[in-house]
């Protein structure tokens, strides 16, 4: 073997090789996590700025465009047109002429045949969405689905009303909304027992983000880390105490 093979081996040189390449690996998965949630997420706002903008401002004279006394395009103004335009119609539908006068015009499509059954159903939806958002899917639950032995986790809705409810012969029956991976907004609307469901704490949001990510992102179980902080701040105060314990008081030499 040569000299200079004995001062530089083929494996130093593969390890460092190795290494930077891993290096800059990393570094890519790191810059590839923080850009890709906002560049979609600009992405999608983006297009959805363009897309009501596109719907909205054909609909207002051009001469209260701002683009026409500014230098550049003002994004997002028939955005703002539209929100400013909803929230008036609210305030007038609130009133008692404007309420007369959405009556009136619900009783005209009322008469519609095709234009009634879809104008009833979106508005039942909306009413249910809108008037409901603060109680709709507050716990998560798991239930064993499609056979015992397997869990999934479930959105619970409500409890079951109406037909559901009297036709049923069982005791606290659930309304549970079971989700697909990755799509979160397909699944399948179970009723479930009561007693068969085991309630989590995480959020319906935690819950999104483990279906989301097919349980790639789990959600911190809040319980077990305050216990790990008890059991923490436990062991520190005998740690602290054993140390005063271990150090003796310095004794006064007598004169």
């Amino acid at each position: 073997m040569k000299k200079d093979d004995k001062n530089h081996p083929e494996g130093e040189h593969h390890v460092i090789n190795l290494t930077f390449g891993r290096r800059l690996r990393n570094y890519f998965l790191t810059g590839l996590m923080i850009a890709g949630p906002v560049g979609i997420t600009l992405y999608i706002a983006w297009s959805i700025i363009g897309a009501v903008d596109r719907l909205v401002k054909p609909l207002i004279p051009a001469q209260y465009y701002p683009d026409n006394y500014l230098p550049f395009d003002v994004p997002g103004f028939g955005l703002v047109v539209a929100v400013v335009a909803i929230m008036l119609l609210g305030f007038l539908a609130a009133n008692l002429v404007g309420r007369s006068l959405v009556q009136f015009g619900e009783k005209i499509l009322s008469r519609l045949p095709m234009i009634s059954t879809l104008y009833g159903g979106l508005k039942q939806l909306f009413e249910t969405v809108v008037t409901q958002s603060s109680q709709t899917f507050k716990q998560v639950g798991l239930i064993q689905y499609p056979r015992p032995g397997i869990w999934a986790i479930v959105l619970i809705s409500t409890e079951a009303k109406g037909e559901v409810a009297a036709k049923i012969d069982a005791h606290e029956m659930l309304g549970c909304f079971l989700p697909t991976t990755p799509n979160p907004t397909s699944g399948f609307l179970l009723f479930v027992p009561k007693k068969d469901i085991t309630i989590l704490d995480m959020s319906t949001e935690e819950a999104a983000k483990l279906i989301i990510s097919a349980g790639l992102v789990t959600p911190e179980y809040q319980k077990q880390t305050a216990k790990l902080a008890k059991a923490s701040g436990a062991v520190k105060k005998t740690t602290k105490a054993r140390a005063k314990a271990k150090v003796k008081p310095r004794v006064k030499p007598k004169k």
